[in-house]
């Protein structure tokens, strides 16, 4: 079966930086976009940033732009976020996803179809 797992996250000062991981396994990497999303305490979940099958394509929501680079490695079956510049209101869980639609660039949570456990990102100011 497909699994994701995310590492990489921890406390940071604001301005700091991170770098997420997400592994996954089970089926063809290379064949599914992938995506991060996130939720803070006592908020909806909220896209973050989509990667197309080949990485060609990007995409970012407006709060994470300029900030946060999302990448892949199709060779190594992982996804990236590296996020620069953190912000007390990034913090939240982080979660990969992948989506088996094609490029869209899928930016709601139902558009996935598995998801890491998450993994905790906290940026004190």
């Amino acid at each position: 079966q497909v699994q994701l797992v995310e590492s990489g996250g921890g406390l940071v000062q604001a301005g700091g930086s991170l770098r997420l991981s997400c592994a996954a396994s089970g089926r063809t990497f290379s064949r599914y976009t992938m995506g991060w999303l996130r939720q803070a305490p006592g908020k909806e979940r909220e896209f973050v940033a989509a990667i197309s099958r080949s990485g060609g394509s990007t995409y970012y929501a407006d709060s994470v732009k300029g900030r946060f680079t999302i990448s892949r490695s199709n060779a190594k079956n992982t996804v990236y976020l590296q996020m620069n510049s953190l912000k007390p209101e990034d913090t939240a869980v982080y979660y990969c996803a992948q989506s088996e639609r094609g490029w869209g660039p899928r930016l709601q949570g139902y558009e996935y179809d598995y998801w890491g456990q998450g993994t905790q990102v906290t940026v004190s100011s």
